[in-house]
This record gives C-alpha cells, sequence and structure tokens, in this order.
C-alpha cells in the first residue's frame, strides 16, 4: 500500500522553482512507493492583485484580514490562476495533476476564526480524504487550495500550512513543507546553522528567543500542530536544491525533521 506524501508549497516559494522540482514530484509517483499530494499558498500574489485593484488589506497576529472583496481575489488567486499553474506545471514535467480546493467533495468543513478581527478567515474543523484518496489511487497528483467552506456554503481563506497539516493529518502521511531555506537555520557563535532535528518544545525555547521568525513560525507551528495529528513524520525541506525531496523520500536525511518531545519520553519510560 502506497503512503502518502503531503508537500506544501508556499506562494513565496514558488516562483523560485524550478522544472526539475515539479519533475521530481512525478519521479516519485512514478516509483510507487508514495502518493504525492501538493497543498499551496499564493499570499503575495493575493497581495500584489490587491494592490493592483485597489483593495486595501492588513493583517492582525499574521493573519490577513479577509473582507468580501479580499475574500474574492484569494479564490480567485489560490483557487484560479495559482492552482492552474501548479497544475500545468506538474503535466509539463510528466505527471498527471487535478486542481482542487477544500470545497470540492467538502474535502474541508470551515469555520471562522474570528468575525469582527479577522473576517472570512476560517480554520478547519473535518476533513473528507475520500476525494483525494479517489484521485490518487487512479494516478492522478492532486493540487489543492486551501479555500473551503462551512455547513451553509459560506467560502473562508485558511491558511495552507494549516489545510496541508489537516489533510497530512487525515491520511496519517508524511508532511514536507517547501521552503526557499535548506530547513530551519538559526543562529550559533555568529553563523546560521541548519538544524538537522528539532523538538516542539525546543521550538518553543526558538519562537520565545526570536532566533525562529517571520514565516517560519507558521510553518513549525503547523508541523508540530501536525504531528499531534497523526502525521507521521514532518519535515522542512529546500525546494531550490535538487533532489532533496526525492533524497528525503529515499530515507536520506535533508532540511529539519520536527518531531515532539513527549514521543521521546513516552519511549524512554
Amino acid at each position: 500500500m502506497k503512503q502518502y506524501l503531503v508537500i506544501k508549497c508556499g506562494g513565496s516559494v514558488y516562483d523560485k522553482l524550478t522544472p526539475s522540482f515539479f519533475k521530481n514530484i512525478q519521479e516519485i509517483q512514478k516509483e510507487g512507493i508514495y502518493a504525492p499530494i501538493i497543498v499551496h499558498g499564493g499570499g503575495p500574489a493575493i497581495s500584489e492583485m490587491l494592490t493592483k485593484l485597489d483593495i486595501p488589506t492588513s493583517f492582525h497576529d499574521g493573519l490577513r484580514f479577509t473582507s468580501q472583496d479580499v475574500l474574492d481575489v484569494a479564490e480567485m488567486i489560490l483557487s484560479g490562476s495559482m492552482n492552474k499553474k501548479l497544475v500545468a506545471n506538474l503535466q509539463t514535467a510528466g505527471g498527471k495533476a487535478v486542481g482542487l480546493s477544500g470545497i470540492d467533495g467538502q474535502l474541508f468543513m470551515a469555520e471562522p476564526i474570528d468575525l469582527e478581527k479577522l473576517g472570512y478567515v476560517g480554520e478547519i474543523v473535518s476533513v473528507d480524504p475520500a476525494l483525494i484518496q479517489a484521485l490518487c489511487s487512479k494516478g492522478f497528483i492532486p493540487v489543492i487550495s486551501p479555500i473551503s467552506a462551512d455547513a451553509s456554503g459560506q467560502h473562508y481563506n485558511i491558511n495552507a500550512d494549516q489545510a496541508a497539516a489537516a489533510i497530512a493529518g487525515a491520511l496519517q502521511a508524511k508532511l514536507c513543507f517547501i521552503s526557499d531555506v535548506p530547513g530551519i537555520l538559526v543562529e550559533q557563535d555568529g553563523q546560521m546553522k541548519q538544524l538537522d532535528q528539532v523538538s516542539d518544545l525546543e521550538i518553543e525555547d526558538l519562537i520565545e528567543m526570536k532566533k525562529i521568525s517571520g514565516g517560519m513560525i507558521p510553518k513549525v507551528m503547523a508541523a508540530v500542530e501536525s504531528l499531534k495529528q497523526q502525521v507521521s513524520e514532518v519535515v522542512i525541506v529546500s525546494g531550490l536544491v535538487p533532489e532533496s525531496l526525492v533524497d528525503y523520500t529515499k530515507g536520506k536525511r535533508v532540511g529539519t525533521k520536527i518531531f515532539l518531545e513527549e514521543e521521546i519520553i513516552h519511549a524512554c519510560q
């Protein structure tokens, strides 16, 4: 039985990805051990379009306030242009890809986080992976936009890291966060050093000491949360280093592996 591999691509790294990255995903699928699933964001492209359309945007605690106008643009970019570009890139590399969103097949059911403070920003409350499993069984690579809906049909903007963690948890899959850096980098003795592995408790300390900051914070927090949702393994790897994703699937040490400290404690008892 194939194991699922969820690959999360952020909007900030998308423009830097080369054709070899998409070819590697196709090769992983062809080898038959893993069924790859792509979950993507698109924050920079959304911001660019909002600026072009002169639609105001603001952030609260790292989340974009999402009015109906902002939601319409986010859905246009995420479920439209960005999603189809990724599908096209995978198919150019020789794969068969299908683009969809969290709304399709009721993949994700969402609820608002705080309508007053954040508008139509949601969180995922349930996952039905049946559509994804069916597509993978037929040899397709699902490409998922995180836009989701609630039971009444209201659409919500969902953090793509959370969406990736949610589907990986539902499938008990391995989860790779694709970055433009080779892993988690922290300053030690005046130099930036890549961490081979790091625990959830160490992550808390590193964030508090501001050694992990910016866009890496939601990645590591989503990674920790996904491990608590039965994701079998989480790594942050570079999408810019040739073969890094293939090397990971072959068991080589690449990127930064994230694990739960409590698992180590229980194992030693």
